[in-house]
């Protein structure tokens, strides 16, 4: 009762309506990262949603960022519910469960997510890969746009960070745990994963050095089932859930937001550009580079570690894995057919 309190006059901050019920939602991470999402219905029947945050990534200024590109999103047809911001016109900090919190409030979504409706809809068969072409399609208009109004990076950049405490881009991060992993195998291995350590840093640096000549816009920077949106006819409509958004190269974030086991991951990404080459043209800088792209971001990418991991002692299948991770960074892969208009 003492935080519904608390909860009632930080949405005083918001609404002049009277909050009777909050559901809420803990989605932080740790003491590091307090998240708190409260679902909030008024007296007069409202829904509104009020996000509390302690975390070094959310502050009025990246706020502000995502309010804008959810205006430019909805600008290109695509639904996504408005920030809303304190009554006097900025975004206020409260103590808060011994917490300094940053707060801001959000239209309740008139539309459903994909996964929610996939849980509480017995007739809902569709699956992420349903709705890849409209992803697609808004992302790649997106892109098309070149937005240039923030230098705030995205959730997923790479050769930068997304949140001040990181200590590297997680693609890095993802790749030397590759490496803790890979000096734990046999003797018999160290070679080999020496080698493709080798090629994995050659052409990180190869790809550092010519990645700011790459096109980027703003981008929503989630395409997951829980922030996708969906209508009763089951179409795809919008998108929510900003709090990763920023600037971006829009192939690191289309290769980054399509992955499996090498052979799949390739076909999806294959896809991706497929559609995305409809909406957006591909510069020659991308068509170039979209290899070394993709050799820096996939082969030690997390899903390979759990694959390798999984392998456990069979040395005869951790050979296997390791020839496959060896070839992927080596191989061609013709992307640039699939980015030709």
């Amino acid at each position: 009762m003492e935080n519904n309190e608390e909860r009632k006059k930080i949405f005083e901050l918001f609404f002049d309506e009277e909050a009777k019920n909050f559901k809420t939602l803990d989605t932080g991470i740790g003491e590091e990262d307090f998240r708190e999402t409260d679902i909030v219905e008024t007296v007069n029947g409202n829904k509104y949603v009020m996000k509390i945050c302690s975390n070094s990534f959310t502050f009025p200024e990246k706020i502000e960022m995502w309010q804008r590109t959810i205006e430019e999103y909805r600008k290109l047809g695509y639904y996504c519910p408005r920030i809303i911001n304190a009554r006097n016109g900025g975004f206020p900090t409260v103590e808060y469960k011994g917490h300094r919190c940053q707060v801001y409030a959000e239209e309740f979504s008139v539309y459903k997510a994909i996964e929610d409706r996939m849980e509480s809809d017995s007739k809902m068969a569709a699956k992420y890969e349903d709705y890849e072409k409209a992803i697609w399609t808004m992302t790649a208009k997106v892109a098309a746009k070149q937005f240039d109004y923030t230098d705030y990076p995205s959730g997923y950049c790479l050769f930068d960070i997304f949140d001040q405490n990181d200590e590297c881009d997680e693609v890095m991060e993802n790749a030397l745990e590759w490496k803790r992993y890979a000096d734990t195998l046999s003797e018999k291995f160290r070679v080999q994963t020496d080698r493709i350590w080798k090629l994995w840093n050659d052409n990180r640096k190869a790809l550092e050095k010519v990645y700011h000549e790459l096109p980027t816009s703003v981008f929503q920077a989630d395409l997951n089932a829980t922030n996708l949106l969906i209508d009763d006819d089951y179409n795809f409509v919008g998108i929510y859930d900003f709090n990763l958004a920023g600037k971006d190269v829009f192939l690191n974030y289309l290769m980054r937001e399509n992955f499996d086991e090498f052979e799949e991951e390739i076909e999806l990404i294959f896809r991706a550009l497929d559609i995305a080459k409809e909406f957006y043209t591909f510069s020659e800088n991308e068509k170039k580079y979209a290899l070394m792209i993709y050799r820096c971001l996939k082969p030690l990418w997390f899903i390979k570690i759990e694959t390798l991991k999984s392998l456990k002692d069979n040395e005869e299948e951790i050979k296997k894995y390791l020839d496959k991770t060896e070839h992927y960074l080596t191989c061609d892969i013709d992307f640039r057919s699939h980015m030709e208009a």
